[in-house]
């Protein structure tokens, strides 16, 4: 049985409050909009998480929170994941015990992440610069997710918030 891991990109953050650490910076009226669009494309296309990873950055947070998903979903926070690189990425999906495990992180990171993961890309214009919001869902081989490694997945949905309306 294959196992599904949903990258996702934080929705688009604000920047009003320049003093605001960037760890606390919140999602803007575009970045609210984008994450409820994506909960229901999620819950439309039948991409249901078992278990959340997620950053610990208030983005990261309001965008898990606006994707509306069922409460009985497993969700861990998890510091590592703040502006983490790919390795670090990897690590923490090894950690997981879901079927299907969503993970909500952050650019550069996320985007060389989820290029590494792949045998090959979605053929999508937007997947390299992994805009805010992007969403991938890779198809895994795979027994436990200590077994992922680089270029072992398949790309089976890519999505950005543009393309929800």
């Amino acid at each position: 049985m294959p196992r599904h891991l949903i990258l996702m990109r934080h929705a688009k953050s604000s920047w009003d409050a320049p003093a605001l650490d960037d760890h606390d910076r919140p999602l803007n009226r575009r970045g609210r909009r984008a994450a409820k669009a994506l909960g229901g494309w999620m819950r439309e296309r039948g991409w249901m998480p078992d278990e959340v990873l997620c950053s610990t950055a208030a983005r990261t947070r309001e965008t898990l929170a606006r994707l509306a998903l069922p409460g009985d979903i497993g969700v861990q926070y998890r510091s590592a994941l703040y502006l983490a690189n790919p390795e670090a990425m990897l690590e923490t999906l090894r950690s997981a015990t879901g079927a299907c495990v969503l993970v909500l992180g952050h650019n550069p990171g996320i985007a060389e992440f989820a290029g590494r993961l792949l045998a090959a890309p979605p053929p999508h214009g937007r997947f390299d610069d992994y805009p805010t919001g992007a969403t991938l869902v890779a198809e895994f081989l795979l027994t436990r997710w200590e077994q992922a490694g680089w270029g072992q997945a398949r790309a089976a949905d890519f999505v950005v918030p543009r393309e929800l309306g």
